[in-house]
């Protein structure tokens, strides 16, 4: 079956790129050189794929839909080396994909699942050189909301923390087919250096975040409670009566860091 009359499936949030000039902005942004690994989440119809395949003469792709594999390995015929991945990107090791240099990533993320697959690939991202997405408008502003904006919580946090997000531009549903009920938007992100990121350890940063967000309208006196005293956040200069999105990034790595070096029994008094 032709790429260009296969059925998009809702249940898989599918929503195919179609504008040409929309695909020509995003090789601009992504620029590929010699020598890059590219890996593209959910080819779709290929709309960015064979732009890139014929640019860049080599591209790994990661697809769910089986009825996919097929026609995208017919139509890459002659236009570049395509390596085929068929696998929910969520159970798929990017560090496996990278070899023995960083791999950059790019994609229409299905809209259905592009939290996730973000909060996937920042735990591979000792392997990654840059991400150029596409995701609902909304999930975009999320991503990059500041302290005190309604959109700042959990993803807002967790990916600032980790990474430089540059919101590029915004696509309207006419370039998509079907058309998605809402605007989309591309972004860059590019993880920060070690040294810079400066978490001691992820797993109470995650946990420190979640619970921060979790009732949004809590104080973090209740929100936190079993996990950091009053005392503690009053410690850091941080008012106990406030609520999550008054705390700015850094403001979480010195939480979490704090708890970190505090021996468990007495972070819960």
């Amino acid at each position: 079956m032709p790429l260009s009359t296969h059925r998009t499936k809702k249940a898989l949030g599918q929503h195919f790129l179609t504008d040409p000039a929309v695909v020509g902005r995003i090789l601009a942004a992504i620029d590929p050189q010699p020598g890059d690994r590219l890996v593209e989440i959910g080819p779709g119809a290929g709309a960015l794929t064979f732009p890139l395949l014929e640019r860049h003469r080599r591209l790994t792709v990661i697809e769910f839909d089986r009825d996919l594999i097929q026609p995208l390995r017919e139509a890459a015929r002659g236009r570049g080396e395509l390596e085929l991945v068929h696998a929910d990107v969520l159970a798929v090791d990017l560090a496996a994909l990278a070899g023995e240099g960083p791999i950059r990533l790019v994609g229409n993320l299905p809209y259905n699942i592009s939290s996730p697959i973000l909060f996937h690939a920042l735990g591979h991202l000792r392997v990654i050189r840059d991400m150029h997405f596409m995701l609902q408008k909304e999930v975009v502003q999320r991503m990059g909301a500041a302290p005190g904006s309604k959109e700042y919580g959990r993803l807002s946090v967790m990916l600032q923390v980790h990474c430089h997000v540059e919101p590029l531009f915004v696509v309207p549903p006419s370039a998509f087919r079907p058309p998605p009920r809402v605007d989309s938007a591309v972004v860059r992100l590019v993880p920060r250096p070690v040294h810079e990121v400066a978490v001691r350890n992820p797993a109470v940063l995650e946990r420190v975040v979640k619970a921060a967000f979790a009732q949004r309208r809590k104080t973090l006196r209740n929100a936190l409670a079993g996990t950091a005293p009053p005392a503690l956040l009053e410690g850091l200069g941080i008012d106990p009566g406030w609520r999550a999105e008054r705390l700015a990034v850094r403001d979480f790595v010195r939480l979490a860091n704090a708890l970190a070096e505090t021996p468990p029994a007495a972070s819960v008094q």
